[in-house]
């Protein structure tokens, strides 16, 4: 009997190329989430050209103005595409969770690393310090901080990176615990090798997926922070498209027009909408105790 080979779509080709975002993707929840995070991705790379206007264009005749033909989402206050303000706000939604993120998971996945292998004092230390931290409620203690440094962008990402880090630091310093252990960290120690090489070449490879998850996981709840920051007047300032600054003018301007809360609102939604999706079904793929039982 001769069989005939089913074709295989070029897509899936591709997927089998990349195959952990290929099992992401094939997941329905998945690739909504993939979906909507390229699409962001997309405008924060093709700003320029995916506006139609300059974000600080003023149409002082048309100011709060609804959805048109000429302005696709209406106008603000002082006349400016609210469309163009969100396109152009994503990059600085991006650029402000993305090193946030980077800042909390290199700090935390140190002091994780150095707390959970050493122990003992140096363990109790960074465990106070970490619940000290945390101690405080998130926005307060950012807050407090920008009121001494000042608000700009560059403060928003340091302040956001320290808040983030004890939740990383956490996650590593009980993997560390678990894996320092082992007999294979033992037989390392045996034939001389130094804590570094053991921390950096047995220890950090095992450890990180699970704070590289988290990250992933982090990342819509970071830019929906930055924009209550902005919100409030302590975050990236006027006439900065920051989505929270577009709430912030919208909302002083409420009873004139909705259209800029909607859409910025509608906005954050659906990137932590997608962010959330995306990241529970790379969880289901990384999490062994699920990847572990797929094709049986």
């Amino acid at each position: 009997m001769q069989y005939i080979e089913k074709p295989v779509h070029p897509f899936n080709r591709i997927l089998d190329h990349v195959p952990i975002l290929g099992d992401v993707i094939r997941q329905p929840l998945g690739a909504i989430g993939f979906i909507i995070v390229l699409a962001f991705i997309i405008c924060v790379i093709f700003a320029p050209l995916i506006a139609p206007y300059d974000y600080s264009r003023q149409d002082i005749p048309n100011r709060l103005a609804g959805p048109s033909a000429q302005y696709w989402l209406g106008t603000d206050h002082i006349g400016r595409d609210i469309f163009s303000r969100l396109v152009y706000g994503s990059r600085i939604a991006f650029g402000t969770a993305l090193p946030s993120v980077a800042i909390a998971l290199t700090i935390g996945t140190l002091l994780g690393l150095i707390a959970g292998y050493l122990g003992n004092k140096v363990d109790n230390i960074i465990v106070v310090l970490m619940d000290s931290l945390q101690a405080f409620p998130s926005i307060m203690l950012s807050l407090a901080i920008l009121a001494l440094l000042g608000p700009s962008l560059v403060n928003v990402i340091i302040v956001i990176g320290l808040t983030w880090m004890p939740n990383y630091a956490r996650v590593i310093r009980a993997q560390t615990l678990s894996i320092r252990e082992k007999t294979y960290i033992e037989s390392e120690r045996s034939i001389g090798a130094t804590d570094g090489s053991i921390l950096l070449s047995h220890i950090l490879p095992n450890v990180i997926a699970p704070a590289l998850l988290l990250a992933a996981m982090d990342l819509p709840w970071v830019i929906t922070f930055e924009a209550g920051l902005s919100f409030l007047g302590m975050g990236v300032r006027p006439p900065t498209p920051s989505w929270g600054v577009i709430l912030s003018d919208g909302y002083a301007h409420i009873f004139e027009s909705q259209w800029p809360i909607i859409w910025s609102g509608v906005t954050l939604a659906l990137t932590t909408l997608g962010f959330t999706l995306f990241g529970e079904a790379l969880r289901d793929v990384l999490d062994p105790r699920v990847s572990g039982t797929r094709g049986l």
